[in-house]
């Protein structure tokens, strides 16, 4: 076993949540939900709509992205808002902020953050509930590389097309400080192209965070190998060279670093948790999770990817980019 692996195999693994309060659901004799505590008091009312079969006195999810409580419903008493999907909580019950529409449900973090919709206008959000960039646009897409791309003035347009394109206004590209940022006249590898244009690598590290990333660089090609053996256009090495950032930092409620793994155009691989790792604030701990937030070491994930794409290779020995379990 990698000596590398093998520490951190070794390390015996954090549990991911602090303590918080116990808080379980509640069912109202009219069948809408809300939130107690442990010793039955009402911390949210019973005030929501629910379409995912949520039982009484139910408990709440811990975990990554579970700082907050969302209700994907509809409120009693409340007037729909265009492009929100549900309604976002804190654990004391205050209310913080109404999600954005994605995918037929509330829009997910990407990058840390989430985006909301007050008076028309997106914003975005941490995993806290923070608002860390206010809505001052009409439209704002998700987090990517450390950009988002937002317009004025446009709007969706009227096609039968079942995800129909925005257009109009005036574009343009902010930073997670929700600056706007103006392209590049050169750029470097390290750049990425945002609608045919470039714009400056957005990523700045001490050296603490560099060793987190070279641990990552160690397993660049065993990664991509995994990644890309089910992928049926024959691709060259610089074209499966991956690139890994730290797009979250240690916080409240949030002890690890999140790194992102992204391919050569930029395009980020870890948007529905494939390829998304946490490391522990001390550096030490290494994780994947599951799909149900559940966090696995690196070691035992890795072996467990070799396995699969060596199974699939087997099954499937036409496939262009072989898998070969090198080291980098």
């Amino acid at each position: 076993m990698n000596k590398a692996l093998l520490l951190i195999a070794m390390i015996p693994v954090l549990t991911f949540s602090q303590k918080k309060e116990v808080l379980k659901y509640f069912i109202s004799k009219d069948s809408l939900i809300g939130v107690k505590n442990q010793a039955g008091k009402i911390i949210i009312p019973a005030e929501f709509k629910d379409y995912t079969g949520i039982k009484d006195g139910e408990l709440l999810k811990e975990g990554i992205g579970n700082e907050t409580i969302l209700f994907v419903g509809g409120k009693r008493n409340d007037k729909y808002e265009k492009n929100t999907s549900g309604y976002v909580y804190d654990r004391k019950g205050n209310f913080l902020y109404k999600p954005y529409l994605y995918d037929n449900g509330a829009d997910y973090f990407s990058e840390g953050l989430r985006r909301f919709v007050k008076n028309g206008k997106i914003g975005f959000a941490d995993r806290n509930g923070n608002i860390i960039i206010q809505p001052n646009h009409d439209f704002a897409s998700s987090f990517n590389y450390g950009y988002a791309v937002f317009c004025d003035g446009c709007d969706w347009e009227k096609t039968d097309d079942e995800h129909p394109a925005m257009v109009g206004g005036t574009w343009g590209v902010m930073n997670i400080k929700g600056e706007t940022v103006q392209p590049l006249t050169k750029h470097s590898e390290k750049d990425v192209d945002i609608d045919g244009k470039y714009y400056p690598y957005s990523f700045q590290y001490n050296e603490k965070e560099k060793n987190i990333l070279n641990f990552f660089e160690k397993y660049n090609k065993i990664i991509s190998a995994i990644h890309y053996v089910n992928v049926y256009n024959e691709m060259s090495e610089d074209e499966k060279k991956l690139f890994f950032e730290i797009v979250e930092r240690p916080q409240e409620n949030f002890p690890y670093y999140q790194i992102n793994t992204y391919d050569n155009k930029k395009t980020n691989l870890a948007a529905f948790d494939d390829l998304k790792f946490f490391v522990s604030e001390d550096g030490k701990n290494v994780f994947t999770i599951n799909y149900e937030d559940k966090m696995i070491p690196f070691e035992r994930w890795l072996k467990e990817e070799i396995r699969q794409a060596e199974e699939y290779q087997k099954k499937h020995s036409n496939n262009p980019n072989k898998f070969k379990n090198t080291p980098n």
